[in-house]
């Protein structure tokens, strides 16, 4: 061990830097001094009884935990308590976590001088929590940046402006420790560092997201010593390690996680390796566990075992909770796993620990249906027989494998049905609660998620447990990503440069070895987005020569080099995807690292993905990117907060809004999506075909015992009947068919006379799990009947009553005397009022409608988006002209109006006679059909301008009174849904407000949409109101409903910002684009989707509702049966 005056030469390069300019957190050959080998996540037990107690209160979590997670303030103390609880009964552990002292200086020459010493005077310091980013509590700025570096890139250098904050804290080492050795542990620090014990230097680490441990037991005060020990840390914001770190993410700094001291003794376990082999019928399997101890230098390897020996046993932990709250753990013993001389087995070339073998009988298999774990305990004794180290962690057998065009878990071909996700928390930023990690499980599992990729580095040590427990398939990712050289052609590479191999590979070494013996990581990574060179041959080697036991993965490159046994390509296009999947030369599955970007509303097309992926050999699931907006909390001078996304904290560069791409809110609330999610990704499937109705079990490891399915018939929407579908347990991977005739919901079919019947299969647990209550559904699924009789369409019934029509000026005034009255401007062609008994229906005009407010998809592409092409045309500021208006006819019983709109581009006003008819882009003529009975029927012919770019919508607009806000409709829903984005809305009578109809999206745009809509009614709170409906052979509608306009959802950048109307803006769509989602920055809308610009032609229906009146009857009245 170097003398501290030595240290200081190589890790004291602050006191340096003014004399040779050598900066040590520039040069990537240098990442770490001091550092001790990576290795698993310790706990420094004191004995075996102490470990099983230790995992069987640690692994009593389930979904009530998820409770308790919290979003606002209160997050900054949440982190601690858990940086506590985490190291709860371990009594050779201590967290350091809580209030630091903290300076921040503008870069590394302006620290404080020598504040690192024991001296120094630091009560003028600011206090700051640790685990945090000191970005989050007022030092420096949050930098959001998706693939631009956040400084100029001129490797390995970074600017000379560079934030370092100064961290000091004081400790004591209790009594209880003496004679031991202390370890000073950083889970994780952004993004490189410096420690010093009392003025002394003890280590410098690089990696963001991987601990840093070092020895520091002779810097220390004495055991017990009242005098307190003082630990100084200098972190860099940049180090040439941040050219290795390029995710898109908030660049973030600090401290982020826990700060541990550790007690071992002289000769300890530092490491060890637990592998199965098991049979090819799952009958056995047989343990190897590779065992490191620390030893001192003077100590041989062969000398250790006359003093010391080592014992490692395997508990049954599943089996601790069937009692009653009180097990025996020790007597869960299934298998000891004994010493082996080092003769047999076979040696391990270069390995200088101790292997031992063992077998168990039966085991209980782990997988991500099925989560059983055990729990492995290694000891180290005395001479005597007396403890003095234990370690322990929870194990899974199962088997990852390969077979052609397949990746395999205990033989079978796994769906991964996943979703990507960053460490994220909008209050403080990558610091870990217990509580929001299970929350973002608990919702992943009862969404049917059973697969997460870490993007795009190691997490919390906690994560993984939790996964384990919960049962979550995990691709685990180096944290490697130089997504910024890509626009960087002058510069060489990183991963082609040999000076950047060794940081690259510790990365990975880093990552399996502190994660290699969690049964949830069925595939390692070599990272994100960072091209493909020599470099990754390297660590592609060194993996698969330390674990053999998981895949690799790679996208770089292509996403098919050598370096990955999966293919797996990002952002896809599905035919692409069929493709490979039917090359002969390629063996390997093809699973999506990422797909379907959730960037605002999106995620249309979700269902094309999976009706691909369940039917084509070869293709075997992906990751949605990703789990959750990336929004921070900012608070503004007022106290008001919202949450805020990049160029709002003066961060430059910034990639604006590119960080919105969860499938939850930044609070985990979740998006419309996550239902289409769920219903793609359920297990059990139904399906309607050629008389059969199918249920398909797709597990691969449960039958469908524990469950109830149910059903349900509806007509026009409305229950009318019920019922327990009672069947026999389908196996996994098995179906149930059976004539749908031949179902208790027949005769309810067979006695109707109502125009629609859908059947709705629903399935729920019986028993509550870990991650959900009893009475969850797990599936559920809607099919339509067969017509029962032929519904024809008829005109409306006409009104005995008299109509009264009348010309003043510019108005026509229809009406029914004491009952309603419309009036219609001449000149604008807009109905001008409309009231029903007194009462304001409609606030101003019924106008064709073909401008939706951007949303996210519709701006990717630049000059290729839809947004430019539509601008470009002038189709964002249209604006109506009445080229005429005219009364058709005028009957006792009706009036029939002509208007004959054209859409030009603002500016273009009045009569068009003598001006370019090329500025025209639509012309619409709407021919309204006014009944005594107070019915309006629209009929809308669309002829747009041929030369025009797909349409984003086309349809009318109504202003509604705005105190009509209760709507009751029956069409999709019961949640926001889209033609391109509707498999999980199924068909009923819905009712909300208007208000619960709005989705809060952080950046707004089009939304509050329902599909299919047949009719829909706008009622006040005395019953009053408007109804709308399909009419004629016009197929359902696409709904919305704001209280927000149109032009104010394009105009607001935050959902807090939207002003409210004075009326309802209600949209009834004939067509709507889809929302598109294969990926956010190309125009990528599926042609089914698109609207040509040509003709279209579609008529509504409208008239007033009263108490006496439902939308279902007023429908009802324009069907006869045949």
């Amino acid at each position: 061990m170097a003398s501290s005056s030595s240290s200081l030469v190589v890790v004291g390069p602050l006191n340096l830097t003014q004399q040779n300019g050598y900066k040590v957190w520039e040069d990537p050959s240098f990442i770490k001094w001091r550092k001790r080998d990576s290795h698993v996540t310790l706990h420094c037990h004191d004995s075996l009884e102490g470990s099983l107690r230790y995992w069987y209160q640690r692994n009593k979590v389930d979904f009530l935990v998820s409770q308790s997670a919290v979003w606002n303030v209160d997050a900054v103390q949440g982190s601690l308590d858990c940086a506590a609880f985490w190291i709860k009964d371990l009594p050779f552990v201590k967290s350091l976590s809580g209030y630091w002292k903290f300076f921040i200086a503008d870069r590394p020459s302006n620290v404080p001088t020598n504040f690192y010493e024991s001296e120094f005077h630091d009560s003028e310091w600011k206090n700051l929590p640790v685990p945090s980013n000191w970005q989050l509590h007022g030092f420096d700025v949050p930098i959001y940046t998706n693939v631009v570096y956040p400084f100029p890139l001129d490797p390995p250098f970074v600017p000379s402006e560079n934030p370092t904050g100064c961290y000091r804290t004081y400790f004591q080492i209790p009594k209880e420790w003496e004679g031991r050795r202390i370890l000073l542990h950083f889970e994780a620090v952004d993004s490189a560092f410096c420690a010093w014990i009392n003025g002394n230097p003890v280590g410098y680490s690089q990696d963001s997201r991987l601990p840093a441990e070092f020895e520091i037991t002779e810097f220390c005060h004495p055991c017990g010593s009242d005098v307190k020990n003082v630990l100084a840390v200098q972190v860099y914001r940049w180090s040439d390690g941040s050219y290795l770190e390029d995710q898109d993410q908030w660049r973030l700094s600090g401290i982020h996680r826990d700060v541990l001291l550790m007690a071992k003794p002289e000769v300890f376990i530092t490491d060890y390796f637990f592998k199965s082999n098991i049979a090819e019928d799952y009958s056995y399997a047989d343990i190897l566990v590779e065992v490191k101890l620390d030893r001192l230098k003077e100590t041989s390897k062969d000398n250790i075992l006359t003093d010391y020996s080592i014992e490692t046993t395997l508990f049954d932990s599943g089996s601790w909770y069937t009692s009653d709250g009180n097990p025996d753990l020790l007597s869960s013993n299934v298998a000891d796993i004994k010493l082996q001389p080092s003769s047999t087995p076979a040696p391990i070339l270069g390995f200088h620990g101790y292997l031992l073998t063992g077998k168990l009988q039966s085991p209980k298999l782990w997988s991500a249906e099925k989560p059983y774990l055990y729990t492995l305990v290694v000891v180290l004794k005395d001479r005597s027989g007396r403890v003095v180290d234990s370690e322990s962690c929870p194990v899974g057998f199962r088997l990852v494998s390969k077979a052609h065009k397949q990746l395999l878990v205990n033989g079978h071909a796994v769906v991964l049905r996943g979703v990507n996700r960053h460490e994220h928390h909008p209050q403080v930023g990558k610091a870990n609660i217990e509580s929001c990690m299970i929350k973002d499980l608990v919702l992943m599992k009862q969404n049917n998620i059973n697969a997460v990729r870490n993007s795009h580095y190691p997490q919390h040590p906690r994560w993984y447990e939790l996964c384990d427990l919960f049962g979550m398939y995990m691709i685990d990712e180096a944290n490697i990503e130089t997504h910024g050289f890509d626009y960087s052609k002058h510069l060489k590479h990183p991963t082609l440069e040999p000076i950047w191999a060794s940081s690259m590979l510790d990365r990975v070494i880093g990552m399996v070895e502190r994660d290699k013996n969690h049964a949830c990581i069925i595939s390692w990574s070599l990272g994100n987005e960072s091209g493909f060179g020599t470099n990754h041959y390297a660590l592609a080697g060194w993996i698969r020569g330390r674990d053999s036991s998981r895949v690799l993965h790679y996208e770089g490159g292509g996403s098919r080099t050598p370096c990955t046994d999966i293919v797996c390509p990002m952002y896809m296009r599905v035919w692409d995807m069929v493709k490979i999947a039917n090359d002969p030369t390629e063996t390997r599955p093809l699973i999506l690292c990422e797909y379907s970007h959730a960037m605002g509303n999106s995620n249309g097309n979700l269902h094309i993905y999976w009706e691909a992926i369940d039917n084509t050999f070869g293709l075997q699931g992906g990751f949605i990117w990703d789990w959750v907006d990336q929004a921070l909390v900012k608070v503004y001078e007022d106290g008001t907060k919202h949450w805020a996304y990049g160029g709002e904290f003066g961060d430059v560069p910034n990639d604006l809004n590119f960080c919105l791409n969860g499938l939850t809110f930044p609070d985990r609330t979740p998006h419309p999506v996550l239902h289409e999610v769920k219903y793609l990704y359920q297990p059990i499937k139904v399906a309607l075909n050629e008389g059969k109705l199918e249920i398909k079990n797709t597990h691969f490891f449960q039958t469908t015992e524990g469950l109830e399915f149910s059903w349900y018939i509806s007509a026009n929407g409305y229950n009318l009947g019920s019922g327990i579908l009672d069947l026999a347990p389908i196996k996994p991977q098995n179906s149930y068919a059976v004539d749908w005739k031949s179902g208790p919901w027949y005769s309810l079919w067979a006695s109707s006379s109502e125009e629609e019947l859908f059947l709705t299969l629903t399935v729920k647990l019986l028993d509550s799990t870990r991650w959900v209550e009893a009475g969850h559904i797990v599936s559920s699924a809607q099919v339509q009947l067969p017509d029962r009789k032929n519904i024809l369409v008829h005109a409306i019934a006409i009104s005995s009553g008299k109509l009264v029509a009348e010309t003043q000026g510019d108005t026509i005034i229809v009406k029914k005397q004491d009952v309603w009255d419309l009036t219609l401007n001449t000149k604008t062609g807009l109905v001008e009022s409309w009231k029903v008994k007194g009462v304001h229906i409609l606030k101003k005009g019924i106008l064709p409608c073909f401008w939706r407010a951007p949303i996210d998809n519709d701006k990717g592409g630049e000059g290729a988006s839809y947004l430019s092409r539509w601008k470009a045309a002038g189709m964002d500021c249209l604006h109506f002209i009445a080229e005429s208006c005219s009364v058709q006819s005028i009957t006792e019983n009706s009036v029939r109006i002509l208007v004959v709109f054209l859409g030009v581009t603002k500016g273009a006003e009045g009569s068009l006679s003598n001006q370019d008819k090329s500025k025209v882009l639509y012309t619409t003529e709407v021919t309204y059909t006014i009944f005594a009975s107070g019915d309006v029927i629209i009929e809308c012919e669309v002829k747009p301008n041929p030369d025009l770019p797909p349409l984003p919508r086309v349809g009318i607009v109504l202003n509604v009174e705005k105190s009509l806000d209760l709507v009751t409709w029956y069409g999709r829903g019961p949640f926001e849904c889209y033609p391109d984005r509707k498999a999980a809305a199924q068909v009923a009578v819905y009712e909300h407000n208007v208000s619960e109809l709005h989705v809060p999206y952080i950046v707004p745009g089009e939304s509050s949409g329902r599909a299919d809509v047949r009719w829909a009614t706008f009622r006040n709170k005395n019953g009053f109101g408007i109804y709308a409906s399909k009419y004629g052979i016009s197929p359902p509608m696409q709904m919305s409903a704001s209280y927000y306009s149109t032009s104010e959802l394009e105009r607001a950048t935050h959902n807090e910002e939207l002003i409210e109307g004075d009326s309802i803006e209600f949209h009834l769509d004939h067509k709507h684009m889809g929302l598109g989602g294969d990926d956010s920055w190309s125009p990528c809308v599926h042609n089914p989707y698109l609207i040509p610009p040509v003709s279209h032609s579609f008529s509504v229906r409208l008239c007033p509702v009263t108490p006496d009146t439902s939308g279902y009857d007023i429908y009802k009245s324009q069907l006869q049966n045949s």
